[in-house]
């Protein structure tokens, strides 16, 4: 694109290419956004996250779409401030676009300090179901290898210990998914923080974390019965 555009002119551009583009598939629209990402490689910072900013709240683009421009321009990415970041995240409302928000920006931010503990467990606080689930989703990134993550017990459970009272579906699902990623760098951790917490924790969550603990996954097959002789 040419450096000459505005922001809303580049947003303008983006959100007609969506719309007529042939294959409305994730698949299909996430080859669209890797030929936006490579005509925004060499853009501004700042002009990326401000076009990212005006296609999170288009109705004609996905929200994950917006969050993917920047996490795959490391600039901007590196560029977040925690103003960014709550912007990206204003009226995330079903489970896909949190955990987008989740993966793509809030976590990656929160691993590099560009948000603080203090901004994740204000969310864990909030009246809305879907900013306390974006709070666990956005420990993800932090023990996640394919996302960056290297392991970090100590916020990560901090995060959880906020919630692992909650009983919103969204919330009970996103923490079992928190501590089964965590499991991966330090299941001695996870393990004494369930035997700790088990009469709080709601029962999905020990189910879940314990099998992930026990086998490696989730929801492991019944072992088949013996057959009788």
């Amino acid at each position: 694109m040419a450096a000459s555009q505005s922001i809303s002119d580049i947003t303008k551009d983006i959100a007609s290419r969506v719309v007529a583009w042939p294959d409305c598939t994730v698949p299909g629209l996430r080859r669209l956004r890797r030929e936006v990402s490579r005509e925004l490689r060499q853009d501004d910072p700042r002009k990326v996250v401000g076009v990212a900013l005006r296609l999170a709240g288009h109705p004609s683009v996905p929200r994950w779409f917006a969050y993917e421009l920047v996490s795959h321009h490391p600039a901007a990415r590196a560029s977040l401030t925690r103003d960014d970041v709550e912007r990206l995240g204003r009226g995330i409302n079903t489970w896909g676009d949190v955990d987008a928000f989740g993966c793509y920006i809030a976590g990656p931010a929160f691993r590099e300090g560009q948000i603080r503990p203090v901004d994740v467990r204000r969310w864990a606080r909030s009246d809305d179901r879907w900013w306390r689930r974006a709070a666990l989703v956005s420990t993800v990134p932090l023990n996640n290898s394919a996302r960056g993550g290297h392991g970090d017990s100590a916020r990560t459970l901090a995060v959880c210990d906020h919630l692992r009272r909650d009983r919103d579906d969204m919330v009970v699902k996103a923490m079992s998914w928190a501590l089964r990623e965590l499991a991966k760098k330090d299941p001695g951790q996870v393990d004494a923080y369930l035997i700790k917490n088990a009469a709080e924790l709601a029962p999905r969550v020990l189910r879940e974390v314990r099998n992930k603990l026990r086998t490696g996954l989730k929801n492991p097959k019944p072992t088949a019965a013996p057959s009788a002789s």
